[in-house]
């Protein structure tokens, strides 16, 4: 490792002795695990404390500031209060209950769904670390850094830590620190190879060229770095309250509150006049429109205010059946509970806009490496310019060209896991020895540069070892390697020969990599090179992964134009899109390249870009303009990254997939991570996010129907002479099974296949669609039918004729439970058969069954708190049956509509 001195003088701990606020360090061996207990012990754990979370008890006493709820307590108060010693305790008792019931079972569904999404988020929050302990390297949790530890730093990682940086150099953003985004250079300090250090008493300043700090992330180079201060200790940890981001607000989360508002108001205004008109019928209708008769029950307190008090109590009942509060919290109820089973699928969701949007994608842009492919790069030849090797065995027979291969990897390959041609190359030579080269100066790999260097010292002179694009280095060729180890002048008859082989190379899906070197030292760093020795091309084979196919014709029938973006030759690139399918007759066919893209115009662009397949020697800043210019034309976007140079790409994507080997940066913006880096695994998401979606439709078609069923009885039931068809503590019942229980009810609806086989929904679709519209007037508007039918029928009242009228509207209160019921099964499909699938979501059968037996319990023992009255079996199974009929009615009606619809069709 290059131990470069820098001018700023030595870093030394004040204290000549060690002391409790000073820690002993070894540049070469790292901590010994006890030293690192002891280091946790005296300076603290690298975790930050987090923001105490709001507890269970806290969360159960603000849901009593709900609106709704304030105004049953309300409500509840007034009416013990103003009974004038006529309180009726079992009705107040039962309100009472059902409000803690309500609040109860809300903070339970609150609290656990946010349990769920921040304990499973946690599980891939603490990335590892390469850290030096006893002389080895290792992988830590970040978590588990130790002040006085020796890390590793690469390109692309986020500094976990702060620390002083012992050897290498980096360029660092620091502008989640300091607000600047110029990048800044850091050297190493002075430092002894092993000494004591007093962090306490140096002075931390992102200014100083020396010292590294936590969240700022390593934008080019390598080194090491000695641990000074963590956790809570560190600049970062210091201001951490002040860095996190609010997450972004949920596009459907918002349609949901909007709609939410929406049926508010009806049911505010459904609430008035239902109020209204009980009062219009106790103080007008009864007095037989005698305004004497009329002006003495206003006058009389006795009189009025019960009624005033049982008015309010009426459109109280109504208000919490209409206000859907349990609409905006729907979305974070299905997520949290599908969460384990997308991370079974490879799919982390960090922002609930993520999954939402996935669902909706329409154009995907991704990486080849590691997503279509396996991402194991491996060896299969190396070419020469008059030889070939096809193993490192029959490479070894040739010395000369072994030892120029194995001095260029040692020299260009950086301490870190390095990229995926480091680690191809590191695996093809591991296990070859040789005599150590001292590594005076390092490149490392850009791609926008297109290659990398190490500078080397070898017997005295320097020479620079070069490694990168054939594209970049075949043209400053003047030399090469022969058969025997000489060198010879390049001739055209050798470049044409290493072209042709170049091109056969990478038609077969191969990437390319030159191997070059010439004497002296690599002085701009920019390409302006000469008189380069050729040595060799080495031909790198990342096999596509046997599920990449399948995923991207999924895709294709998903309605979804995959783009491959990558940094291969054009040859690699389409060889590799044709045998996945990105390339298929028929579809977008134009093969670019970054320079193709840098020579259009964003509207020439804008125009091609629904024929785009492949972007092939790609920058980063092409995958921010293929975003923006996607968007301008009004195309939802993917986006797949991995690196520190994706970042910007991934964040102004309207949904971004980083990939879970990537860089922390990347895995930071992202809005998914993937964690097993597979294209497969990102059209589960798109599939999550698709039945994500149709549950959430699937949910507001259900309690939109009750809700018409309850608030058009409320209302009307007055003026047909049922003055509270359904009571206060009966319309709570309701409430928890419409908005809590429906909720979990619909949140296990299983992914079908077959929603990727239909095309995502426009941007600006609304929530409701015409189809959902039709179903709750269908299927909400009969059960009103047959709920009103059924409070005047005198065939029903001959039927159900043994009890008084509290027994006859208890019949009543089951056939609406059951009403509800048949609703919740008819909600799950939009077609025929309502029973498709059932079994694959068992949550729904388990709570409708709990449901039925908690109604059997109200209807048995709820008395006259639920002023019910206990049923024969025969009745109930009558009930249910007459509540039945809803499915049927509203099967005909879907039939004959898509009869209709058929014939409309064919028509046109």
């Amino acid at each position: 490792m290059n131990q470069t001195k820098s001018s700023d003088p030595p870093l030394r701990s004040t204290s000549p002795a060690p002391t409790p606020a000073a820690l002993r360090y070894d540049l070469r061996m790292g901590l010994r695990e006890e030293e690192a207990e002891e280091s946790r012990r005296v300076f603290g754990s690298n975790s930050l404390t987090k923001k105490k979370k709001t507890g269970f008890l806290r969360q159960f006493i603000s849901n009593f500031n709900d609106p709704i709820i304030r105004i049953l307590l309300g409500a509840l108060i007034l009416n013990i209060l103003l009974s004038f010693g006529h309180v009726n305790w079992f009705e107040c008792g039962g309100i009472a209950a059902a409000v803690l019931v309500s609040t109860l079972v809300s903070t339970l569904s609150e609290f656990s769904s946010a349990a769920a999404l921040d304990a499973l988020c946690e599980e891939t929050a603490d990335t590892s670390v390469t850290v030096r302990r006893e002389g080895t390297l290792r992988q830590i949790p970040r978590s588990r850094i130790a002040a006085g530890d020796v890390i590793l730093l690469e390109s692309g990682a986020t500094v976990p830590a702060d620390g002083i940086l012992t050897a290498g150099s980096v360029a660092t953003d620091q502008s989640p620190l300091t607000g600047e985004s110029e990048e800044k250079t850091k050297y190493p300090a002075a430092l002894a190879e092993a000494g004591i250090l007093t962090p306490d008493t140096i002075s931390w300043d992102p200014g100083e060229k020396t010292q590294l700090f936590r969240g700022s992330r390593i934008c080019q180079g390598e080194g090491e770095m000695l641990v000074g201060r963590v956790g809570d200790r560190t600049l970062y940890g210091g201001v951490a309250s002040s860095l996190q981001e609010d997450v972004r607000p949920s596009p459907l989360k918002e349609r949901l509150s909007g709609l939410a508002r929406s049926v508010s108001f009806l049911g505010y205004v459904a609430a008035a006049v239902i109020a209204f008109a009980y009062l219009w019928n106790v103080f007008v209708i009864d007095s037989s429109m005698d305004w004497n008769l009329i002006r003495q029950r206003l006058s009389d307190p006795a009189f009025a205010l019960p009624h005033l008090i049982r008015a309010l109590s009426v459109a109280i009942s109504i208000l919490v059946v209409a206000v859907p509060e349990g609409l905006p919290m729907m979305i974070t109820v299905v997520l949290s509970s599908n969460m384990k089973r997308m991370l079974r699928s490879g799919v982390l969701v960090r922002r609930l806009v993520g999954i939402e949007t996935a669902g909706n994608m329409n154009i995907l842009f991704t990486d080849k490496t590691g997503t279509l492919t396996c991402g194991k790069l491996k060896v299969e030849a190396i070419f020469c310019g008059d030889t070939s090797f096809e193993s490192l065995t029959a490479l070894k027979k040739s010395p000369p060209h072994f030892t120029a291969l194995r001095q260029n990897h040692t020299a260009c390959t950086g301490i870190g896991r390095g990229n995926a041609t480091d680690r191809a190359l590191r695996s093809f030579f591991a296990g070859c020895k040789g005599d150590p080269l001292s590594v005076v100066h390092r490149v490392p790999f850009d791609s926008a540069r297109r290659y990398c260097a190490g500078c080397v010292e070898i017997s005295g002179r320097i020479r620079t070892m070069l490694r990168g694009a054939p594209e970049v280095l075949l043209p400053h060729s003047t030399s090469y390697l022969d058969r025997d180890g000489r060198v010879r002048s390049m001739t055209p008859a050798v470049t044409a020969h290493l072209q042709e082989q170049w091109r056969s190379y990478a038609a077969s899906a191969h990437r390319v990599i030159a191997v070059a070197e010439y004497e002296g030292r690599n002085q701009g760093e920019d390409g302006s090179f000469a008189d380069l020795t050729f040595i060799a091309l080495i031909a790198i084979r990342d096999r596509l992964r046997p599920d990449a196919a399948d995923a991207v014709t999924t895709a294709r029938q998903a309605g979804i134009q995959t783009v491959m973006i990558t940094g291969d030759n054009p040859l690699t690139a389409e060889a590799i899109a044709r045998e996945c399918g990105i390339l298929y007759a028929g579809g977008p066919h134009l093969v670019l390249t970054g320079e193709d893209l840098s020579k259009m115009t964003d509207g020439e662009l804008s125009a091609i870009i629904p024929q785009i397949a492949v972007v092939a020697r790609a920058l980063p800043t092409d995958k921010s303009r293929l975003v923006r210019l996607s968007q301008e034309i009004g195309l939802v976007v993917g986006m797949t990254g991995d690196g520190i140079n994706d970042a910007p790409a991934l964040r102004a994507a309207d949904v971004g997939f980083a990939m879970g080997s990537g860089t922390d940066a990347a895995r930071d913006v992202g809005d998914i991570v993937i964690t097993d880096d597979r294209f497969a695994s990102i059209m589960q998401a798109v599939l999550f996010g698709r039945t994500i979606f149709l549950s959430i439709r699937k949910f507001i078609v259900f309690q939109l129907s009750m809700n018409l069923c309850a608030v058009g009885v409320s209302l009307i039931g007055p003026f047909i002479g049922v003055e509270t068809p359904v009571t206060v503590i009966q319309m709570l019942w309701v409430n928890i099974i419409m908005d809590t229980l429906g909720a979990l009810a619909f949140a296990g609806e299983p992914a079908l296949r077959r929603y990727m086989r239909r095309p995502p929904h426009p941007r600006k679709e609304k929530l409701l669609s015409p189809t959902m519209i039709r179903n709750i007037l269908g299927s909400g508007g009969f059960s009103l039918a047959l709920c009103l039918w059924f409070l005047k029928s005198p065939l029903m009242h001959r039927i159900f004729s043994r009890g008084d009228e509290i027994y006859y509207l208890s019949v009543f209160f089951a056939l609406f439970i059951f009403c509800g019921l048949f609703n919740c099964f008819l909600a799950r499909s939009e077609g025929i058969n309502i029973l498709s699938h059932l079994s694959a979501n068992k949550p729904f059968i388990l709570i409708v069954c709990t449901v039925c037996v908690v109604q059997l319990m109200i209807i048995y023992f709820g008395g006259e708190v639920f002023r019910c009255d206990p049923l024969t079996a025969q009745e109930i199974i009558l009930s249910a049956l007459l509540a039945g009929a809803v499915i049927p009615a509203e099967l005909i009606r879907r039939g004959i509509s898509r009869i209709k619809k058929n014939k409309k069709r064919d028509t046109a």
